[in-house]
Parts: structure tokens; C-alpha cells; sequence
């Protein structure tokens, strides 16, 4: 009987130290935040206007979606790709979809990469008109580029920074090391 009481009081502390492990545990993992603002927070939205409870907000229609570094936090080619969106290629059933493969060095001058055009991941989205012949001539050389242009909304920057990747992201634009590229030699 004298063994007992020194069961009792390890069974005590076996149990207090059960109980006590919680309060040592790592918290739960907190929900990573969204990257998009609520609606009533987005600063373009009225929060008091009778529209915002039935609009989606960001988060529910985008959270599923490919994740991007920038622009509105969604890589819109990777979602293509995956087959987790499957847009609309056409609004009229006559209109020929001319998807291009090809790819196009833009820019073989200064310090900055040359810039390497994707025309796949343009014409996934958007026909051949929307660029030539208005912002583009559809000829090797024949268009004079200009980051300043650019940057004021004009020729790329039409899209870029509105709907499509900002310019911020150079990187995604200046692709191609000069040094890679053949050398041009003079006439």
C-alpha cells in the first residue's frame, strides 16, 4: 500500500504535464493574408453604395487562380495553360483564332537585355488586330520602340501597367542578354 501514493503522485504529474503541452505547442498556422483588398477597401469601390454585397470580392473569384509577384497577383498564362481558366477566344463564331508560336527580339540596343516577344501568350488573349496595324507594323524593323512612349501608355504600355503586368517588372519584357544574340555587323 505504500507504493500508492508515489503512483498517485506521478499519475499527477504525468496529467499535469498532459495538460501543459498545449501552452507549450506552436500556435496555429495564421491564414497567409490576401493580397487583394475587400472591395469596400479598394478605394474605387463605394462601401456605402447598395451594389457592394452582391459584387465577388478579389479574394473569392482569384484566390483558385495561378499566384504572380505582381499586377494583380494572378500569372494569367499559367492559368491558361493549366486549363484552370478556358476563356473565350471569340465573341463572333466566324472569327478565326490565329494563335502565333513564335517569339521576336524586339530590341538589340544599350545596357538593358533585349526584350523578347512572346507573340503564344499575346494571341492566347487578344487577336492580331487589337496591335497591327494601329500601335504595330506587322514588319521586322519597321516600328521605332521607346520606353517613354511605354511608360506613357503607348505602344506596350497600352496594356502594360493597366491590365497586364506592370512595368515595374522588367525582367519579364528584357529577357535576353545582348551577349547571347548575334552580332551585327556593319554595311
Amino acid at each position: 500500500m505504500a507504493g500508492i501514493p508515489a503512483l498517485l503522485r506521478r499519475l499527477a504529474a504525468l496529467l499535469l504535464l498532459v495538460m501543459m503541452v498545449p501552452a507549450f505547442a506552436a500556435p496555429p498556422a495564421a491564414k497567409p493574408a490576401s493580397p487583394w483588398l475587400r472591395l469596400e477597401k479598394d478605394g474605387l469601390h463605394d462601401p456605402r453604395g447598395p451594389g457592394i454585397a452582391v459584387l465577388q470580392q478579389p479574394a473569392d473569384a482569384l484566390a483558385t487562380l495561378p499566384r504572380d509577384t505582381a499586377g494583380n497577383m494572378v500569372n494569367w498564362v499559367k492559368a491558361i495553360d493549366s486549363g484552370t481558366i478556358n476563356p473565350r477566344t471569340n465573341l463572333l463564331p466566324e472569327t478565326e483564332v490565329r494563335v502565333r508560336e513564335d517569339a521576336i527580339i524586339v530590341s538589340r540596343n544599350g545596357s538593358m537585355p533585349a526584350v523578347r516577344f512572346p507573340h503564344r501568350q499575346h494571341t492566347l488573349w487578344l487577336d492580331c488586330a487589337n496591335c497591327h496595324d494601329v500601335l504595330f507594323k506587322p514588319k521586322a524593323g519597321a516600328n521605332k520602340f521607346s520606353m517613354m512612349a511605354i511608360l506613357n501608355g503607348e505602344q506596350c504600355g497600352l496594356c502594360h501597367g493597366a491590365v497586364a503586368f506592370p512595368l515595374t517588372e522588367c525582367n519579364r519584357c528584357h529577357s535576353v542578354p545582348n551577349s547571347s544574340l548575334p552580332r551585327r555587323t556593319a554595311p
